[in-house]
Formats: structure tokens, C-alpha cells, sequence
């Protein structure tokens, strides 16, 4: 939501920013203005400068380096926001008092100065960016130190809901305020995409298609694009969204190349393909909220090598002065050059997925890993890609298995993560069974109960003879532990019941709970003394389930 204030406040030097755009602060350069922006804030200084009818002003170097309390520096390049416009954007999570000098090969934008003082966070929904947790390499956490489960949600075309929408945001607000309020809190998207290269159903009402936009990344059509300048308007409508999913607490994975969505893209390596993508990590570095994806499945569809994905990263790393988490959606490049990213994804049909996961996490000990797709997407009303899986239960059960082998996990909609994007599937009008989004509230309430950053899977034995060793928590079922008298084993409907093999306590007495993952109930079954053979039938049986085991 735009909103405007058309008038300045001035206490001493200290000025209160013209207008935001939710998370952002922006104000006109002033000489001699201290700023005052939270931490991890957003904050846009715009600077003026007429330039050459002839120049290109893409073309023209601009940035700023900032000088933090402590004497760090970061070196933040500008960028062109249209007219005669160019913006440095800073975000700090260090507090205290940040200087400022700019400079540009334009003389007009050259050696102005200013400070900013960056104050404690006061924004609910603000944990800082999303890292590596620092007690467990294959977990995340906040820069607050909060665990973060991530659990992804794939909107590729996000960015076209309300594109050229100047009054706001309606449908992209609807949909993300539905995928937060459902638990997740990780959107994967495209920076850009044209239309997909496979069939859709002929009656998608119009209201809901966003295939083949009249515009581009760049100026002109994806017919006929001019790589030479980009196209402002989808790039200033990129912050509104990055800046409202920093409010919502959502990540924004954003894919900043796909293959196979026919667009028409510049050569490799060229002006226009350099352009494009150094723009956006300039414009889009200081969003906390901002991880890197170079590539949906990159080295798919004949067009990339592992060279220029290599070269992609090195750019990333070279440009992104905070140091966002960076991973390439496509497992045969990570696979050969995990040290290159921060993350491992893993795009996995498989029928034993669960087992391919374990060794997924095993392979990649020093990293955090995600399925990022497991080839179930949940059915719609209007078809289009089906994958291997479409049962709202099936997805979900695949999505447990991820997240049961230590990995985190992903979901898809047909109707909202490609070209059909249905932003209002809840509203009472609709003649269709509404999708499972809720499903996922469940599991994400799960482990806001428990801390997923505290438990490591269990990688059992082939057989299950041996009762000897933690290597054998039961007889089946997916288990994890905190190897503290914790575990929680999932449990597939096909189970009558699970003989959990467990160290004795020193307590001799387990508590037994039971979660049903479809409702989200948590059916508490008292305490059991020990033995080592704990015969457990779910509530629910022959439903799939977890079963919560504690010490105590």
C-alpha cells in the first residue's frame, strides 16, 4: 500500500522520510540530514541529476559507501529509478550512527554526504535476515537468533498480480496474506516470466490468467525487447512486493532467470543480460528478507553451462554487500558445486523419497537442504501441469517426508504457481473445492511447538532385528531426536502401529502425544513406563499421523 505524507518534519537536522512504501523510507537528498531508520529497514535516498538527452543513464556508475559505528564499510551501488532519478538504498542490522559519501561518473551525483542513524527495531514480523543457524550448519535461523522452518510456497508469477495497480496491491496482498496466515513463510518467484510451454485449460477465467504480459524485463514486448534499458516499472513494482512480504515476515526466494517459461532472454554474458541482472541484486540486496536463486532448474532445456551459472554466483558474491543466502534451483549443478552455494536444493519425484533425502542431507553434512519441488502439485480447478501427484493428502504426506528426513520442504498449487493464479480461492463465490493451504499451518505449528533446528533424523538400520544402539528408534516410521529423551516419528497410514526400540530413560516413563496432520489436534495419551518393545497405535489409525514421544 502507497502512502503519502506531502510535507517534511524537521527536529534539528533529523527528517522524517516524504513517503514509504510499507517497509521502505524514502526521502529526497538533503545536505547536512540525519536520517533515523529501524533496524533492517529499508531506507531509499533519492538524488537528482539531469543528465545528456544522448546518455544512457543506465549507463552512468552511481553508489554510495557507508561507514557503519564500528567502522564497517559497505559499498552500495545505486541504481536509475526513471526521470531524473537515482536512488542509494541502505538497510543495516548493526545499530548506531552510519555516514554516507556518494559517488558516480556523473559529476552532479559525486561526493555528497550525509548520516543515518539506525535504531532499534520497532516493526512486528522483523527478525532480520534469514542465515545458517550457528549451533546447526543444516538449519536456518534469523539474525535474532529465532529458528526459522522454513517452508516454501512457489508463486512464479507474483510479480504480474497488479502490475501497473498505482493504487495498490489487492490481489497480491489477498493471496500472500493466505499463504502467511497458512504457515508458510518462504515464496519462491520469478523475477520474470512470459507464459509455460505446455497446455492449460481453455476455460480459465480472464481475471485469473497472467500468461504472455504485453511487457518485459526490459523496454519494448518479450517480442521485441530493447536489452539496452530495463523496464522500471516491473522493478519499482518488485519493491512494493518485497516490501510487503517484509512486512508479512515472508522470504522472498526470488529465481532471477527460468528457461522454460519463453521468455525471450538477452545472450549470455552480453550488456543486456549483465544489465538485467546486476540491477537486481543492486536494487533488491538491502531487503532482508531476499535470498538469491541464480536459476530455475538452470542446467535444464539447452540453454546454460555450469560455466556461466559459476560466473553468476561469482557476480552475486561480488555484488551483495550483506551477504544474502544465494542457492541455484537445479540439483545436477549443486551436486558437483555445493561449495558455491549456501543451501543444497533438490528437485525429487521420487516414490522413496524419503530415503533419497536422508541421503540427500547425509551427502550435503555442512549445508542446509530443501526439496524444492517433489513433484506434487495439488489439483485445481483449471488444468495445467499435473506432475506425479495432485491429492491435497499425497502432496502433503511427500512434504512430511522432506521434513521427517531432516529437509525442509515446498508446496505447490496448480492454480497458483504458474500462469493461473487464482488469488481468491476461500471466497464463498467459488464453485470448487478450495485448496489445503491449512494443511501446512498444522505442520508449521508442529514445529513452532518443537524446534526443528534441535533434531536430527534418524538414518536406521536395513534391518530391524538389532536392538542394540539409538540406530533403530522403531520399527518403522520416520523418525527424529533431539537426543535428549525427544522424538517424533511420523507415521505413514499403511502402519497399524509402531513398536518404538528406545534408550531407557532415567525417568523409566515416556509421555505419549499424538498429532493428527490433517487437523492440526494434538490427542495426548498419558505416560507409558518404558520397554523395549513400546507397541503405539495412533487415534487416527490408518490415517497418517506423528506420534510425540517424551521423556518424563
Amino acid at each position: 500500500m502507497l502512502k503519502k505524507a506531502f510535507s517534511f518534519v524537521f527536529v534539528g537536522l533529523l527528517i522524517f522520510p516524504s513517503f514509504s512504501i510499507a517497509q521502505i523510507q524514502t526521502s529526497p537528498f538533503k545536505k547536512g540530514a540525519l536520517l533515523q531508520i529501524d533496524q533492517w529497514q529499508v531506507n531509499d535516498i533519492v538524488f537528482s541529476a539531469k543528465t545528456d538527452p544522448g546518455t544512457n543513464p543506465f549507463d552512468i556508475t552511481f553508489g554510495a559507501i557507508y561507514t557503519g559505528p564500528d567502522g564497517q564499510l559497505l559499498d552500495l551501488t545505486g541504481f536509475y529509478n526513471g526521470g531524473n532519478e537515482w536512488i542509494s538504498r541502505f538497510s543495516a542490522a548493526e545499530q548506531g550512527t552510519w555516514h554516507f559519501v556518494t559517488y558516480s561518473s556523473e559529476p552532479k551525483l559525486s561526493g555528497l554526504t550525509g548520516e543515518l542513524h539506525v535504531q532499534p527495531n520497532s516493526r512486528p514480523e522483523q527478525k532480520g535476515a534469514v542465515g545458517i543457524d550457528p549451533e546447526n550448519p543444516q538449519a536456518f535461523a534469523y539474525d535474532n537468533g529465532d529458528p526459522h522452518f522454513m517452508l516454501a510456497f512457489e508463486l512464479d508469477w507474483l510479480f504480474a498480480l497488479d502490475y501497473g495497480n498505482d493504487q495498490g496491491m489487492p490481489k497480491t496482498e489477498q493471496l500472500l496474506d493466505h499463504v502467511k496466515d497458512n504457515g508458510f513463510n518462504h515464496v519462491v518467484a520469478n523475477i520474470y516470466a512470459y507464459d509455460v510451454g505446455w497446455g492449460v485449460a481453455d476455460d480459465v477465467p480472464d481475471k485469473y490468467f497472467y500468461g504472455k504480459p504485453p511487457y518485459s524485463a526490459w523496454e519494448g514486448s518479450n517480442e521485441s525487447p530493447d536489452f539496452s534499458r530495463l523496464n522500471l516499472e516491473l522493478f519499482q513494482h518488485w519493491d512494493r512486493i518485497l516490501a510487503s512480504m517484509q512486512g508479512k515476515g515472508l522470504d522472498a526466494h526470488l529465481m532471477i532467470y527460468v528457461w522454460n517459461k519463453l521468455v525471450n532472454w538477452p545472450d549470455m554474458y552480453s550488456t543486456g543480460d549483465n544489465l538485467y541482472f546486476d540491477y537486481i541484486i543492486h536494487r533488491y540486496q538491502a531487503f532482508s528478507n531476499v535470498i538469491w536463486d541464480v536459476s530455475k532448474e538452470a542446467l535444464d532445456y539447452a540453454r546454460a553451462d555450469p560455466a556461466y551459472i559459476q560466473e553468476r554466483i561469482s557476480r552475486i558474491r561480488e555484488k551483495d554487500k550483506y551477504n544474502r543466502l544465494l542457492t541455484v534451483h537445479d540439483y545436477e549443478f549443486n551436486s558437483r558445486n555445493g561449495e558455491l552455494v549456501d543451501f543444497i536444493s533438490i528437485q525429487s519425484w521420487r516414490s522413496n523419497l524419503y530415503s533419497l533425502m536422508l541421503q540427500g542431507r547425509a551427502t550435503h553434512a555442512s549445508k542446509p537442504v530443501v526439496n524444492i519441488e517433489h513433484g506434487g502439485y495439488e489439483t485445481g480447478p483449471y488444468r495445467t501441469f499435473v506432475g506425479n501427484y495432485t491429492s491435497p493428502e499425497t502432496c502433503l504426506v511427500r512434504t512430511y517426508e522432506c521434513v521427517f528426513s531432516g529437509v525442509y520442504g515446498s508446496y505447490y498449487w496448480q492454480n497458483s504457481s504458474w500462469n493461473i493464479v487464482v488469488h481468491d480461492p476461500f471466497e464463498e463465490e467459488q464453485d470448487f473445492e478450495p485448496p489445503r493451504f491449512d494443511y501446512y499451518k498444522h505442520l508449521a505449528g508442529l514445529f513452532t511447538r518443537f524446534n526443528f533446528n534441535e533434531l536430527q533424523p534418524s538414518y536406521p538400520k536395513i534391518t530391524t532385528n538389532s536392538r542394540i544402539g539409538t540406530d533403530n528408534l522403531a520399527t518403522n516410521g520416520y523418525a527424529l531426536s533431539n537426543g535428549e529423551g525427544l522424538y517424533l516419528m511420523f507415521i505413514p497410514k499403511d502402519s497399524e502401529r509402531v513398536n518404538a526400540v528406545l534408550p531407557k530413560p532415567e525417568s523409566c516413563t515416556f509421555k505419549i502425544t499424538w498429532f493428527n496432520i490433517f487437523t492440526g489436534e494434538f490427542r495426548e495419551q498419558g505416560s507409558r513406563s518404558w520397554s523395549g518393545w513400546m507397541e503405539l497405535i495412533s487415534p487416527w489409525q490408518y490415517q497418517d499421523s506423528v506420534v510425540i514421544v517424551e521423556e518424563g
